[in-house]
């Protein structure tokens, strides 16, 4: 899967920036169905850089600390992210129905997204990849 496709070839309702190199990130982007309500969601890999990630570092936002859903100008990160794709996402697949179920809740996707943030983390250092360390070289700048 390409990391920055766009569902559409309108402008994006939406932007989800995730990192394309956690296997756990990547599965859960690949099964998730976005309702046609949702309307386009642009899918864009941290490790690209670019001026939205270097918008979500601005406004103070770490990404090594959870996926960031930018919609209708507001940012929503972590398991409030996690929460807001539950919203927006639709039953067409099993999967999507018990994903929709745990995190439509708020309290359940605070209460679970630490444990998936550190899979994630685990994944990372399982495989030998580095953590995004957006203080360091590991996310390109925009302006390189």
């Amino acid at each position: 899967m390409q990391p920055s496709t766009s569902r559409s070839s309108k402008d994006p309702a939406a932007w989800l920036v995730y990192d394309g190199e956690c296997p756990f990130c990547s599965a859960y982007i690949r099964f998730l169905r976005f309702r046609e309500s949702a309307g386009a969601v642009e899918l864009l890999d941290a490790r690209d850089g670019g001026p939205l990630v270097d918008e979500i570092i601005a406004v103070g936002l770490d990404l090594d600390e959870g996926m960031v859903l930018k919609m209708a100008g507001r940012f929503y990160h972590g398991d409030d992210c996690i929460h807001a794709l539950a919203l927006m996402s639709g039953g067409s697949t099993v999967l999507n129905r018990v994903n929709a179920w745990v995190f439509k809740s708020p309290a359940r996707s605070r209460l679970l997204y630490p444990i998936l943030r550190a899979g994630r983390n685990t994944a990372l250092r399982l495989l030998g990849r580095r953590k995004l360390s957006l203080g360091g070289d590991s996310v390109p700048a925009s302006s390189q």
